[in-house]
Protein backbone atom coordinates (compact mmCIF):
# COMPACT_ATOMS: atom_id res chain seq x y z
CA UNK A 1 0.00 0.00 0.00
CA UNK A 2 3.03 2.91 0.53
CA UNK A 3 3.94 1.85 -2.63
CA UNK A 4 1.34 2.21 -4.28
CA UNK A 5 0.36 5.60 -2.62
CA UNK A 6 4.09 7.05 -3.16
CA UNK A 7 3.56 6.55 -7.16
CA UNK A 8 0.45 7.74 -6.98
CA UNK A 9 1.90 10.68 -5.59
CA UNK A 10 4.74 11.37 -8.21
CA UNK A 11 2.42 11.13 -10.65
CA UNK A 12 0.18 13.68 -9.11
CA UNK A 13 3.13 15.65 -8.87
CA UNK A 14 4.51 15.25 -12.47
CA UNK A 15 0.72 15.70 -14.10
CA UNK A 16 0.76 19.52 -12.02
CA UNK A 17 4.85 20.35 -13.08
CA UNK A 18 3.66 19.02 -16.66
CA UNK A 19 0.06 21.46 -16.74
CA UNK A 20 2.81 23.95 -14.82
CA UNK A 21 5.22 24.04 -17.25
CA UNK A 22 2.88 23.95 -20.55
CA UNK A 23 0.80 26.90 -18.93
CA UNK A 24 4.12 28.82 -18.68
CA UNK A 25 5.13 27.77 -22.22
CA UNK A 26 1.40 29.37 -23.44
CA UNK A 27 2.13 32.71 -21.31
CA UNK A 28 5.52 33.12 -22.71
CA UNK A 29 4.46 33.26 -26.36
CA UNK A 30 1.81 35.13 -26.08
CA UNK A 31 4.04 37.66 -24.37
CA UNK A 32 6.18 37.35 -27.34
CA UNK A 33 3.25 37.33 -29.79
CA UNK A 34 2.76 41.02 -28.48
CA UNK A 35 6.28 41.83 -27.76
CA UNK A 36 6.59 41.23 -31.63
CA UNK A 37 6.15 42.88 -35.21
CA UNK A 38 2.42 43.13 -35.51
CA UNK A 39 2.75 42.44 -39.21
CA UNK A 40 -0.62 40.78 -39.95
CA UNK A 41 -2.44 43.67 -38.10
CA UNK A 42 -0.14 46.95 -39.81
CA UNK A 43 -0.86 45.31 -43.19
CA UNK A 44 -4.77 44.39 -42.78
CA UNK A 45 -4.87 48.02 -41.23
CA UNK A 46 -3.02 49.61 -44.61
CA UNK A 47 -4.76 47.55 -47.16
CA UNK A 48 -8.22 47.69 -46.30
CA UNK A 49 -7.65 51.69 -45.81
CA UNK A 50 -6.29 51.93 -49.19
CA UNK A 51 -8.97 50.05 -50.67
CA UNK A 52 -12.05 50.30 -48.30
CA UNK A 53 -11.28 54.71 -47.51
CA UNK A 54 -9.23 55.79 -50.31
CA UNK A 55 -10.48 53.83 -52.89
CA UNK A 56 -14.48 54.35 -52.37
CA UNK A 57 -14.72 57.26 -54.44
CA UNK A 58 -12.87 55.74 -57.26
CA UNK A 59 -14.68 52.59 -57.57
CA UNK A 60 -17.91 55.00 -57.78
CA UNK A 61 -16.38 57.09 -60.88
CA UNK A 62 -15.13 53.77 -63.00
CA UNK A 63 -18.47 51.68 -62.05
CA UNK A 64 -21.49 52.31 -64.61
CA UNK A 65 -24.12 54.51 -62.72
CA UNK A 66 -26.34 52.50 -64.03
CA UNK A 67 -25.40 49.33 -61.77
CA UNK A 68 -26.50 51.59 -58.61
CA UNK A 69 -29.49 53.55 -59.63
CA UNK A 70 -29.20 57.68 -57.42
CA UNK A 71 -32.20 56.35 -55.04
CA UNK A 72 -29.68 53.15 -54.19
CA UNK A 73 -26.69 52.41 -52.02
CA UNK A 74 -23.41 53.01 -53.96
CA UNK A 75 -20.90 51.05 -54.38
CA UNK A 76 -18.70 53.30 -52.18
CA UNK A 77 -21.55 53.15 -50.09
CA UNK A 78 -20.79 49.44 -49.39
CA UNK A 79 -16.94 50.22 -49.20
CA UNK A 80 -17.82 52.59 -46.83
CA UNK A 81 -20.27 50.00 -44.71
CA UNK A 82 -17.35 47.18 -44.66
CA UNK A 83 -14.93 50.24 -43.52
CA UNK A 84 -16.97 50.83 -40.54
CA UNK A 85 -16.83 47.28 -39.12
CA UNK A 86 -13.33 46.02 -40.08
CA UNK A 87 -11.33 49.00 -39.16
CA UNK A 88 -13.15 48.58 -35.52
CA UNK A 89 -11.98 45.03 -35.69
CA UNK A 90 -8.45 45.63 -36.06
CA UNK A 91 -8.12 48.37 -33.83
CA UNK A 92 -9.68 46.46 -31.36
CA UNK A 93 -6.75 43.53 -31.91
CA UNK A 94 -4.02 45.83 -31.73
CA UNK A 95 -5.08 46.86 -28.49
CA UNK A 96 -5.60 43.56 -27.42
CA UNK A 97 -1.69 42.98 -28.77
CA UNK A 98 -0.77 45.66 -26.87
CA UNK A 99 2.34 44.26 -24.43
CA UNK A 100 0.61 46.33 -21.28
CA UNK A 101 -2.65 46.71 -20.25
CA UNK A 102 -4.13 49.34 -21.27
CA UNK A 103 -7.58 51.54 -19.85
CA UNK A 104 -10.14 49.08 -21.70
CA UNK A 105 -12.95 51.63 -20.65
CA UNK A 106 -11.80 54.35 -22.61
CA UNK A 107 -11.19 51.84 -25.55
CA UNK A 108 -14.43 50.75 -26.02
CA UNK A 109 -15.55 53.83 -25.82
CA UNK A 110 -13.56 55.63 -28.31
CA UNK A 111 -14.42 52.57 -30.81
CA UNK A 112 -18.33 53.02 -30.30
CA UNK A 113 -17.68 56.75 -30.68
CA UNK A 114 -15.95 55.86 -34.02
CA UNK A 115 -18.67 53.96 -35.33
CA UNK A 116 -21.25 56.37 -34.69
CA UNK A 117 -18.88 58.94 -36.41
CA UNK A 118 -18.17 56.98 -39.64
CA UNK A 119 -21.69 56.20 -39.93
CA UNK A 120 -22.92 59.74 -39.63
CA UNK A 121 -19.77 60.18 -42.67
CA UNK A 122 -21.44 57.45 -44.98
CA UNK A 123 -25.07 58.94 -45.17
CA UNK A 124 -23.39 62.38 -45.53
CA UNK A 125 -20.58 61.54 -48.49
CA UNK A 126 -23.23 59.14 -50.29
CA UNK A 127 -25.95 62.26 -50.64
CA UNK A 128 -22.62 64.41 -51.67
CA UNK A 129 -21.93 61.79 -54.16
CA UNK A 130 -24.95 62.20 -55.81
CA UNK A 131 -24.71 65.75 -55.63
CA UNK A 132 -21.23 65.63 -57.61
CA UNK A 133 -23.22 63.61 -60.00
CA UNK A 134 -25.66 66.56 -60.44
CA UNK A 135 -23.17 69.21 -61.15
CA UNK A 136 -22.03 69.86 -57.72
CA UNK A 137 -18.77 71.37 -57.35
CA UNK A 138 -16.10 70.05 -54.37
CA UNK A 139 -14.40 73.59 -54.68
CA UNK A 140 -17.00 75.81 -54.26
CA UNK A 141 -18.75 76.21 -50.58
CA UNK A 142 -22.54 75.25 -50.62
CA UNK A 143 -23.98 78.94 -51.38
CA UNK A 144 -21.82 79.30 -54.51
CA UNK A 145 -22.31 76.29 -55.97
CA UNK A 146 -24.36 76.55 -59.49
CA UNK A 147 -26.78 74.03 -58.46
CA UNK A 148 -27.95 75.74 -54.92
CA UNK A 149 -28.83 79.20 -56.32
CA UNK A 150 -31.89 78.36 -57.82
CA UNK A 151 -33.35 75.80 -55.40
CA UNK A 152 -36.73 76.83 -54.67
CA UNK A 153 -38.12 77.72 -51.74
CA UNK A 154 -34.11 79.33 -50.70
CA UNK A 155 -34.23 77.78 -47.12
CA UNK A 156 -33.45 74.26 -48.60
CA UNK A 157 -30.25 75.51 -49.05
CA UNK A 158 -29.90 75.70 -45.39
CA UNK A 159 -30.89 72.16 -45.00
CA UNK A 160 -28.17 71.29 -47.73
CA UNK A 161 -25.44 73.05 -45.55
CA UNK A 162 -26.83 71.34 -42.33
CA UNK A 163 -26.03 67.84 -44.45
CA UNK A 164 -22.40 69.32 -45.64
CA UNK A 165 -22.14 69.83 -41.08
CA UNK A 166 -23.09 66.42 -40.71
CA UNK A 167 -20.51 65.22 -43.68
CA UNK A 168 -17.47 67.07 -43.37
CA UNK A 169 -17.88 68.70 -39.10
CA UNK A 170 -19.28 66.34 -36.84
CA UNK A 171 -19.01 63.09 -38.89
CA UNK A 172 -15.61 63.75 -39.52
CA UNK A 173 -14.64 64.69 -35.89
CA UNK A 174 -16.81 61.79 -34.15
CA UNK A 175 -14.92 59.94 -36.23
CA UNK A 176 -11.46 61.28 -36.24
CA UNK A 177 -10.82 62.15 -33.01
CA UNK A 178 -11.69 58.80 -31.05
CA UNK A 179 -9.34 57.01 -34.14
CA UNK A 180 -6.32 58.90 -33.00
CA UNK A 181 -6.81 58.46 -29.48
CA UNK A 182 -7.36 55.02 -29.77
CA UNK A 183 -4.09 54.86 -31.86
CA UNK A 184 -2.39 57.26 -28.98
CA UNK A 185 -3.43 55.02 -26.64
CA UNK A 186 -2.10 51.57 -28.20
CA UNK A 187 1.44 53.86 -28.77
CA UNK A 188 1.59 54.75 -24.89
CA UNK A 189 2.29 50.47 -24.71
CA UNK A 190 4.82 50.62 -27.10
CA UNK A 191 7.67 51.29 -24.68
CA UNK A 192 9.79 48.74 -23.57
CA UNK A 193 13.72 48.50 -21.92
CA UNK A 194 16.14 50.63 -24.70
CA UNK A 195 17.92 47.22 -26.61
CA UNK A 196 18.50 47.09 -30.51
CA UNK A 197 14.38 47.94 -31.66
CA UNK A 198 13.85 48.28 -34.98
CA UNK A 199 11.33 48.07 -37.50
CA UNK A 200 11.91 44.82 -39.51
CA UNK A 201 11.83 44.75 -43.63
CA UNK A 202 8.77 44.08 -43.98
CA UNK A 203 7.44 47.16 -41.46
CA UNK A 204 9.67 49.64 -43.64
CA UNK A 205 7.88 48.59 -47.06
CA UNK A 206 4.62 49.36 -45.38
CA UNK A 207 6.04 52.65 -43.96
CA UNK A 208 5.34 54.53 -47.31
CA UNK A 209 1.67 53.44 -48.20
CA UNK A 210 0.90 53.76 -44.53
CA UNK A 211 2.12 57.24 -44.50
CA UNK A 212 0.89 58.15 -47.59
CA UNK A 213 -2.56 57.03 -46.68
CA UNK A 214 -2.56 59.47 -43.19
CA UNK A 215 -1.70 62.19 -45.53
CA UNK A 216 -4.27 61.35 -47.25
CA UNK A 217 -6.77 60.91 -43.91
CA UNK A 218 -5.71 64.31 -43.27
CA UNK A 219 -6.00 66.09 -45.87
CA UNK A 220 -9.39 65.06 -47.17
CA UNK A 221 -10.62 64.67 -43.35
CA UNK A 222 -9.77 68.21 -42.85
CA UNK A 223 -8.27 67.35 -39.70
CA UNK A 224 -4.71 68.95 -39.56
CA UNK A 225 -5.13 70.69 -35.96
CA UNK A 226 -5.85 66.81 -34.56
CA UNK A 227 -3.34 65.23 -36.45
CA UNK A 228 -0.45 67.81 -35.12
CA UNK A 229 -1.75 67.24 -31.63
CA UNK A 230 -1.67 63.73 -31.75
CA UNK A 231 1.81 63.93 -33.56
CA UNK A 232 3.16 65.80 -30.68
CA UNK A 233 1.64 64.48 -27.94
CA UNK A 234 3.69 61.56 -29.08
CA UNK A 235 7.21 63.24 -29.49
CA UNK A 236 6.30 64.64 -26.10
CA UNK A 237 5.84 60.56 -24.75
CA UNK A 238 9.15 59.27 -26.48
CA UNK A 239 10.74 62.32 -25.03
CA UNK A 240 9.39 61.71 -21.18
CA UNK A 241 10.01 58.27 -21.80
CA UNK A 242 13.39 58.11 -22.09
CA UNK A 243 14.07 59.69 -19.53
CA UNK A 244 12.67 56.86 -17.68
CA UNK A 245 15.10 54.67 -19.77
CA UNK A 246 12.27 53.62 -21.99
CA UNK A 247 11.86 53.78 -25.53
CA UNK A 248 9.36 52.77 -28.15
CA UNK A 249 9.00 48.99 -29.84
CA UNK A 250 9.20 48.09 -33.38
CA UNK A 251 5.16 48.90 -32.90
CA UNK A 252 5.67 51.85 -31.87
CA UNK A 253 8.13 53.13 -33.87
CA UNK A 254 6.20 52.14 -36.99
CA UNK A 255 3.27 54.08 -36.25
CA UNK A 256 6.06 56.94 -34.87
CA UNK A 257 7.73 57.12 -38.44
CA UNK A 258 4.17 56.65 -40.34
CA UNK A 259 3.24 59.79 -38.43
CA UNK A 260 6.54 61.59 -39.26
CA UNK A 261 6.38 61.00 -42.42
CA UNK A 262 2.91 61.94 -42.79
CA UNK A 263 3.69 65.92 -41.50
CA UNK A 264 6.70 66.20 -43.94
CA UNK A 265 3.77 64.93 -46.96
CA UNK A 266 1.33 67.92 -45.68
CA UNK A 267 3.64 70.35 -45.65
CA UNK A 268 4.87 69.60 -49.26
CA UNK A 269 1.63 69.80 -50.00
CA UNK A 270 0.53 73.18 -48.51
CA UNK A 271 3.55 75.00 -50.00
CA UNK A 272 2.60 73.16 -53.09
CA UNK A 273 -0.80 74.92 -53.23
CA UNK A 274 -0.21 77.83 -51.42
CA UNK A 275 -0.34 80.40 -53.95
CA UNK A 276 -4.06 78.75 -55.27
CA UNK A 277 -6.60 81.34 -55.10
CA UNK A 278 -9.45 79.34 -55.83
CA UNK A 279 -8.40 76.87 -53.07
CA UNK A 280 -7.27 79.80 -50.96
CA UNK A 281 -10.96 80.79 -50.96
CA UNK A 282 -12.99 77.36 -50.31
CA UNK A 283 -10.49 77.56 -47.29
CA UNK A 284 -10.00 80.48 -45.42
CA UNK A 285 -8.88 79.47 -42.19
CA UNK A 286 -6.12 79.83 -40.04
CA UNK A 287 -4.61 76.36 -41.56
CA UNK A 288 -4.51 76.21 -45.00
CA UNK A 289 -4.90 72.35 -46.03
CA UNK A 290 -6.98 71.99 -49.38
CA UNK A 291 -8.25 68.61 -50.06
CA UNK A 292 -6.82 66.47 -52.59
CA UNK A 293 -10.56 65.93 -53.95
CA UNK A 294 -11.07 69.84 -54.22
CA UNK A 295 -7.59 69.99 -56.13
CA UNK A 296 -9.16 67.13 -58.52
CA UNK A 297 -11.95 68.94 -59.79
CA UNK A 298 -10.54 72.18 -59.86
CA UNK A 299 -7.45 71.35 -61.86
CA UNK A 300 -7.31 67.48 -63.67
CA UNK A 301 -10.91 67.21 -64.34
CA UNK A 302 -11.22 70.19 -65.84
CA UNK A 303 -8.59 69.56 -68.12
CA UNK A 304 -9.92 66.50 -68.94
Amino acid sequence: MPTIRKRRENDLTFRTNTQNSTRGSKQSMSQKKRQDFHLDLWFCLTLQNWILDFGRPIVMILLPLEWFPLNKPSAGDYFHMAYNVITPFLMLRLIERSPRALPRSAVYLCIITFVMGASIHLVGDSINHRLILSGYKLHLSVRENPIMRDLKPASLIDSFELLYYYDEHLGHLMWYIPFFITLFIYFTGCFTQPTAQKIPVTGQLLLAPSALYYWYLVTEGQITELFLLTFFAMVALVIYQRHNGLSPDSNGLFLFHSFSVTVLLVTLWVVYLWNDPVLRNKYPGFVYVPEPWSFYMLHIMKEH
